[in-house]
């Protein structure tokens, strides 16, 4: 018993002593530095800034037609693949007819059966309408009551009603007949436009239901490949920056090293929500690219990123992001002492501080002291900001660390400027 509490003392005063030596450490390291801080600067430059919003997406063709049979059956023939190049009114498939071919037959007895009755009531109009007329002659001479002659009347009027209707009734079954041969044209399935079958969903023998009362089989797909577009989905906070007509670069997965430029041409007004309901969710804005130059060997559905310039700046001051901060003027945040010593009065504190937003601040390397200077911004790109007010081409800014420019530098810390070492590759 008397070893452990040996060896748990020994632990405790070394756990000590680590300590103590920790904080000489640091007391050494701030004494070290006499309270300066190590930065890296820049310079206030002058560049071509773009302004961009970034989607991803998929490559889809202009035009993509599919292709469904108004009429259910067998698929006898397929005269075409995945693939293959198709023209206008090029036979595709052929769908066996059975059902069809059994309501032709029907509907064609219905019109010939028709015709005979228009027939056979054509005739006894004709006779009852002479019978009328011998009547009439009789009536006049007074051979024959007025009772005998209306019912002779009646009975052509009923004649003649049975034949209009029994025409009607013709009609009726034409129009079906003729339905019925449409239906049996559409077995048959031809290229509507001219492009590249680029979806084949049948076998041959496979059955297909037709459209005629329901949905029915997308049995393919032919697509018009001259014509591609990027469709990208941008997030709701961005897309009221996009325009019709703002240029873009489409980076395609499949190709790499290559850059495809494209134009806005079509802006979605209908959100497209994923995850609706939770905290999740996402709210986005589909965006049609047109791609103005495009490989050969894309592919529909191939995924892409876009880049879309939505504002161009020329030769405007700028400096790197990460050198503009927001920060609150008040307090120790600003140091009125500098502007004070160097003869100047700092009206443009007073004036912050009656804003209600945090001002975006830059600080500059003034004679190995940071001083925090209000700036107004315009757009930025990947790398840069532009700069619109509070600073000259040239001022030296202080660019990092991020950690010092965000959250610990302060107007009026004295600061050194820090070089740092690029790797060298070379060997």
């Amino acid at each position: 018993m008397a070893k452990k509490k040996s060896n748990s003392g020994l632990w405790i005063t070394l756990g000590i002593i680590g300590v103590l030596v920790l904080v000489v450490v640091i007391i050494a390291a701030t004494k070290g530095n006499n309270g300066i801080t190590a930065v890296q600067t820049d310079k206030v430059t002058t560049k071509t800034i773009k302004q961009m919003v970034s989607a991803t997406g998929r490559i889809q063709p202009e035009t993509a037609v599919k292709i469904s049979p108004e009429t259910s059956g067998e698929v006898t023939f397929i005269g075409v693949k995945e693939g293959d190049a198709v023209k206008k009114n090029q036979l595709l498939i052929r769908i066996k007819p059975d059902i069809i071919q059994t309501q032709l037959e029907q509907y064609k007895a219905g019109v010939e059966s028709s015709q005979k009755d228009i027939d056979m009531a054509k005739t006894n109009m004709k006779q009852l309408e002479r019978d009328l007329a011998r009547m009439k002659e009789l009536f006049d001479k007074k051979y024959i009551s007025q009772q005998e002659y209306d019912k002779s009347e009646s009975a052509y009027s009923q004649a003649k009603s049975s034949y209009e209707s029994s025409m009607s009734r013709y009609d009726q079954a034409n129009a079906m007949y003729r339905k019925i041969q449409r239906d049996a044209e559409r077995t048959i399935l031809y290229a509507p436009i001219a492009g590249v079958v680029t979806k084949l969903n049948v076998e041959l023998g496979e059955k297909v239901v037709g459209t005629s009362m329901m949905a029915g089989t997308e049995i393919l797909v032919v697509s018009d490949l001259n014509v591609m577009n990027a469709v990208v989905d941008v997030d709701e906070n961005d897309i009221t920056m996009v325009n019709i007509g703002d240029p873009a670069e489409v980076q395609i997965d499949a190709f790499p090293d290559e850059v495809f430029k494209g134009t806005v041409i079509e802006i979605g007004h209908s959100a497209n929500l994923t995850a609706t309901g939770t905290l999740d969710q996402v709210t986005n804005f589909s965006v049609k690219i047109r791609l103005i130059d495009h490989e050969i060997k894309m592919r529909p559905g191939m995924s892409c990123n876009a880049d879309i310039i939505t504002k161009v700046r020329s030769n405007v001051k700028a400096v790197p992001l990460q050198s503009v901060t927001v920060r609150n003027f008040t307090g120790v945040d600003r140091n009125p002492d500098l502007d004070k010593s160097e003869g100047k009065v700092n009206k443009e504190s007073s004036a912050i501080k009656k804003t209600s937003k945090p001002p975006s601040v830059v600080f500059i390397n003034k004679k190995g002291k940071a001083k925090m200077v209000s700036v107004e911004t315009g757009i930025s790109d990947k790398g840069y900001i532009e700069i619109l007010k509070g600073l000259g081409v040239g001022d030296e800014i202080i660019s990092g660390p991020f950690s010092a420019v965000s959250r610990t530098l302060k107007d009026g810390d004295a600061v050194k400027v820090e070089t740092i070492k690029k790797p060298n590759f070379k060997k």
